[in-house]
């Protein structure tokens, strides 16, 4: 039976307090505790079976957690998971007013033109999802997150099947959103990709929370020596036991 507290703040933060998920006897989550700030980046990083997409999916509200608080914002939060959720023979705008109106929006219209403008795909919008190369795909998919206007947005391997161009469309628009105060979270296996965009960094590893703060802090915690994030990174876990 779950025990979990939801909560909301009026300040825009996200947060999670003794956080605990269990399937059976495996324990996916452990007591995860972490406060994130309005227009924070931050990136999830660990091994595979780390409990990133689980993580994710309690914050998002998709999956129960057995037991702690969730700490919302006032606003709502948007949920972008890896497996593009679209409808591949339907044109962009198509998508968006069906999500549109699956969420109940007050002005399905509004958010869809909103939503077009802000993602750059105004001259997308006719064409049939299917036809849209990867990196575009990945925007729709996004703009179906942020048609509620989240205050938190929530990315799982959100780059994860792109090119390097493409990849660099995607964070330059993410990091525009963070820029304008929506708290971004996102998790990824690209350490360098965590390195070079994310503001604050959450280390999972078997579902404890190892590390909070910044890429240069977590550089610093293993001390001299670590050319990188990465190298600091595998260092990190190296040196306690995994």
């Amino acid at each position: 039976m779950s025990t979990t507290a939801v909560t909301v703040e009026q300040a825009t933060t996200l947060a999670a307090r003794s956080l605990t998920k269990r399937f059976g006897s495996r324990v996916a989550l452990n007591a995860v505790s972490f406060t994130l700030g309005q227009g924070q980046l931050v990136g999830i990083i660990g091994p595979n079976g780390a409990g990133k997409t689980t993580l994710l999916s309690i914050l998002a509200d998709v999956l129960p957690a057995s037991e702690g608080q969730i700490v919302r914002p006032a606003g709502e939060i948007g949920w972008v998971p890896q497996q593009p959720a679209l409808y591949s023979k339907l044109s962009v705008v198509e998508n968006l007013r069906l999500f549109a109106r699956l969420e109940k929006l007050a002005d399905p219209e509004q958010a869809v033109r909103r939503m077009l403008a802000q993602t750059g795909l105004e001259d997308r919008a006719q064409e049939e999802v299917a036809r849209l190369s990867g990196g575009n795909q990945q925007r729709v998919n996004i703009a179906i997150g942020l048609l509620c206007d989240p205050a938190a947005l929530l990315l799982d391997e959100p780059s994860a099947a792109l090119d390097p161009r493409q990849r660099e469309r995607l964070w330059e628009f993410i990091g525009g959103l963070a820029g304008r105060g929506t708290t971004v979270v996102f998790s990824t296996h690209n350490v360098a990709e965590a390195e070079r965009y994310a503001d604050q960094l959450l280390v999972l590893v078997d579902g404890e929370l190892l590390f909070t703060g910044t890429p240069a802090e977590l550089q610093r915690a293993v001390g001299e020596g670590s050319r990188d994030l990465e190298a600091a990174f595998v260092r990190f876990l190296h040196e306690r036991g995994h």
